[in-house]
């Protein structure tokens, strides 16, 4: 049988499905934010919101000691200033990453170390990151990409064994799970994101948290001024920016979490029923992300590596075709690894300066810094949504798409 054409050349789309209205937010969150109208104060410390969304992650994220705040971002930042590490100390993280991993780093004036990441994980890769450690590494962050957990038992073993410590990058995997466990659970802390485009969401907010004694106490002052709102002294020891969260987005917050559960099995229905199809269509060219049959993956997206090599196209022509066909695919994730950006290879941290550098108190030059793997999965990866908005006919159809315009391409 002829196959049908593209619709990138006038044919019938693959993808004939509407996408339903998808509506994150309802009565639970409008409940608690009329509660909350009702309030005297909208202060975050000792707020019935904050305290209501601190109930909720617990009982997923049993962490003694948290601080509810503006962002993921925050939520790093936050951490790696609760560590009070000496200027120039370096962090090992992953090149394939939001900037928000890293903004804390240098803003502590601690030094940022890409270690190369596995190429069908996309996680941080264990040998890379030993291979990364110098005798000014003070600690991890390892990333769980997407929502597929990181290698936690070899990120455990190697900070004990370098005495390193460890902050998990949890914001793309809510929900997502290491032999069982919650990711978060693993490292010294855990930061999380309810970024408008994560799993749950309240605009923007984030939430750092720690079972440690070490950091655990401090963690409200590094995200609140350095003031200390259970004796209320203001008379801040350190300097600490101010990422506190407000009543309203805990309000929203805390409902997300409560649907938690169902939010993150309608991820891994449709995520799962996607790998499966692609499995059975075993198209060439195409490796599925690897995902340890211990784990629970969240797919915050899915990410597919892409081998031009069988095909009469770009992986830019692949995408093209099937975003005519109706689906939304994507050509990669983030456009470089982060260690190419214009600030990194400028070294334009602060007002043009890197002052770590210039008082010689570190040599790392980025411009000389080469993950290869990620380099090359960035430059072949087509990233696919994953979201409650999706069902399970849109990703039938997604599968179908993308079977159509491989069998056009293909040589």
């Amino acid at each position: 049988m002829k196959p049908s054409s593209l619709a990138l050349h006038g044919g019938p789309q693959a993808v004939t499905s509407t996408r339903p209205v998808h509506h994150r937010w309802g009565a639970e969150e409008l409940a608690r934010l009329t509660a909350m109208v009702d309030q005297p104060s909208l202060f975050y410390a000792k707020g019935p919101q904050c305290g209501a969304l601190l109930e909720e992650f617990r009982r997923t994220y049993p962490l003694q000691w948290c601080m509810p705040c503006s962002s993921g971002t925050a939520s790093l930042h936050i951490a790696v200033a609760a560590l009070q590490l000496p200027p120039g100390s370096e962090i090992i993280t992953s090149p394939v990453t939001d900037m928000g991993s890293v903004i804390g780093i240098l803003y502590q004036q601690l030094v940022p170390v890409f270690a190369d990441i596995h190429p069908h994980t996309y996680n941080l890769d264990p040998a890379a990151v030993r291979r990364a450690i110098t005798p000014k590494t003070r600690a991890i962050m390892p990333v769980h990409l997407a929502g597929n957990p990181s290698d936690m038992d070899a990120m455990m073993a190697i900070a004990r064994e370098h005495n390193l410590l460890v902050i998990e990058d949890c914001a793309q995997s809510w929900g997502a799970a290491y032999r069982g466990k919650p990711v978060g659970l693993f490292g010294d802390l855990a930061c999380y994101s309810f970024n408008e485009f994560k799993h749950v969401s309240c605009g923007d907010g984030g939430i750092v948290g720690t079972n440690d004694s070490r950091y655990g106490p401090t963690l409200a002052k590094w995200g609140d001024k350095h003031y200390d709102r259970v004796t209320n002294n203001r008379n801040p020891e350190a300097l600490s920016p101010n990422y506190r969260m407000s009543e309203p987005q805990a309000a929203v917050a805390a409902a997300q979490l409560v649907k938690l559960p169902g939010i993150i099995a309608t991820h891994i229905r449709l995520g799962s029923r996607l790998l499966g199809h692609l499995r059975r269509l075993a198209l060439p060219g195409f490796s599925l992300p690897e995902i340890d049959p211990r784990d629970t993956h969240s797919f915050w997206f899915c990410l597919l590596r892409f081998d031009a090599s069988p095909y009469r196209c770009t992986r830019e022509e692949f995408v093209a075709a099937l975003q005519a066909e109706g689906v939304a695919a994507q050509a990669g994730y983030i456009p470089k690894p982060v260690y190419r950006y214009p600030l990194f290879q400028n070294h334009n941290f602060f007002a043009g300066h890197w002052p770590l550098r210039e008082a010689g108190l570190t040599t790392m030059d980025y411009r000389k810094v080469s993950c290869p793997v990620a380099e090359a999965m960035l430059a072949d990866s087509i990233s696919l949504p994953i979201s409650p908005a999706l069902t399970d006919e849109l990703i039938d159809q997604t599968a179908e798409a993308l079977a159509k315009v491989a069998q056009h391409f293909a040589r």
